[in-house]
């Protein structure tokens, strides 16, 4: 072997040890690690079993105290999902600030340094959360319609349409946005969770007194008011103008903190 083909099979493997150093983590590996920590903290293992435990208490509630006329799958379905409505949401807060509030992100950040794979990857996670308990949830419903009925003695009423269900699952899913957007924007969780709460309890309420005493906010809240339209989309049948209410709320006040958000975490100092 000359010399110089020695040292060309030397380059080439010297490149290849180099480039296999520095190959990126595939993203599915940073899905997978992002899907593993939403539930290995203590945190996350109990919100999650507190979702879960509320989904069979709602169901017990319905078959102890409905009547047999209310003994529907719509009221199955709707009573399971108000927990998860309420609460799924801070598992997207706390995917998001986990990095920050348990001082994770230098570690998270040093090894997957492009900072934008790391928040698509928790997106991706919170959307699939969402997804899978909603299914859950609808699943839930119709077993416990099914064994409802039945020990009542009763006909089995499918009263929730395909578009009614794809209109739930889309408020589901804006609300776990709305809890994706705060925790980019405060990083910390109980900020994140604080705010989340007024946004879903403290800021409907005052919305409603102001539509009922003053007429030109009534007018204009479909115009202004988030949360409202989101609530809206629970009842389905929207039409283009209500179409186009969302699209201009959710802009307002989800998709333009959400986009300053994202500006502050990739040039923020990671500590």
């Amino acid at each position: 072997m000359t010399t110089a083909t020695a040292v060309e099979q030397h380059e080439t493997v010297e490149r290849s040890r180099a480039e296999s150093r520095h190959a990126p983590i595939p993203f599915r590996t940073i899905v997978g690690v992002e899907l593993r920590k939403a539930f290995d903290t203590r945190s996350g293992f109990w919100l999650m079993a507190a979702i879960a435990a509320a989904g069979v208490l709602a169901t017990g509630a319905v078959l102890a105290f409905a009547s047999d006329s209310d003994l529907t799958y719509d009221n199955f379905a709707a009573a399971i999902g108000v927990p998860m409505t309420i609460l799924l949401p801070v598992v997207a807060i706390l995917a998001v600030t986990g990095e920050w509030s348990q001082r994770a992100g230098l570690t998270t950040f040093t090894l997957v340094p492009h900072r934008g794979r790391v928040i698509r990857a928790k997106l991706v996670v919170t959307i699939a959360i969402g997804l899978a308990s909603m299914a859950l949830a609808l699943s839930v419903g119709a077993l416990g319609n099914i064994v409802g009925t039945g020990l009542k003695g009763v006909d089995t009423t499918w009263d929730l349409s395909f578009t009614s269900i794809l209109y739930i699952v889309g408020a589901d899913l804006i609300g776990m946005m709305v809890g994706f957007m705060l925790g980019i924007v405060t990083r910390n969780s109980a900020g994140a969770i604080v705010t989340y709460f007024s946004y879903w309890f403290v800021i409907p309420t005052l919305s409603m007194v102001l539509a009922t005493n003053q007429s030109w906010f009534e007018k204009a809240q479909p115009w202004v008011d988030f949360n409202y339209d989101q609530g809206r989309l629970y009842d389905g049948g929207f039409s283009g103008q209500d179409w186009a209410q969302l699209a201009i709320t959710g802009t307002f006040w989800l998709l333009l903190p959400l986009a300053f958000g994202l500006w502050r975490v990739m040039r923020a100092e990671v500590k």
